[in-house]
C-alpha cells in the first residue's frame, strides 16, 4: 500500500506564472475548524481573488476554479450557492486551477 506524502501548514507547493504573475501556493487549512480536525491535512491554498481581485494585463478578471460564480454566471446549470466559476462558459482555464473570466463586462477598463 502506498503512503501519501505529508505536508505541513505553510510548506510551498509550487510557485505557478502565468497571466504575467507569479503565484506562490502553499499548503494549509480555509477554515480554522479544518485547522483543529485531526483528521483533515493541509491543503494546497489558492488567493480569494473575489476579496482580492487581480486582472491580467489586458484587463481579464483572474479567477481559481473554486471560486463562487459572480451574477454574471452563464452555464449549462442553474446557479445555485455551490456554482463555481469552473461551471461558467466564460471560464478559461490556465494553469492548476487558475483561470480568467472572459465575460466583458468583468473586464477592467485600461487606465491611463
Amino acid at each position: 500500500m502506498l503512503q501519501r506524502e505529508k505536508h505541513i501548514e505553510g510548506e510551498l507547493y509550487k510557485k505557478v506564472e502565468l497571466y504575467g504573475r507569479t503565484f506562490d501556493l502553499y499548503y494549509g487549512y480555509y477554515d480554522e475548524c479544518d485547522r483543529i480536525n485531526p483528521l483533515c491535512e493541509p491543503i494546497v491554498i489558492y488567493p480569494d481573488f473575489s476579496k482580492e481581485p487581480l486582472y491580467t494585463d489586458g484587463g481579464e478578471p483572474i479567477v481559481t476554479m473554486m471560486q463562487d460564480a459572480c451574477h454574471l454566471y452563464d452555464g449549462e446549470e442553474k446557479k445555485t450557492p455551490n456554482t463555481t466559476c469552473a461551471d461558467c462558459k466564460y471560464f478559461q482555464r490556465g494553469e492548476e486551477w487558475f483561470g480568467v473570466c472572459l465575460c466583458k463586462e468583468n473586464k477592467k477598463e485600461k487606465t491611463l
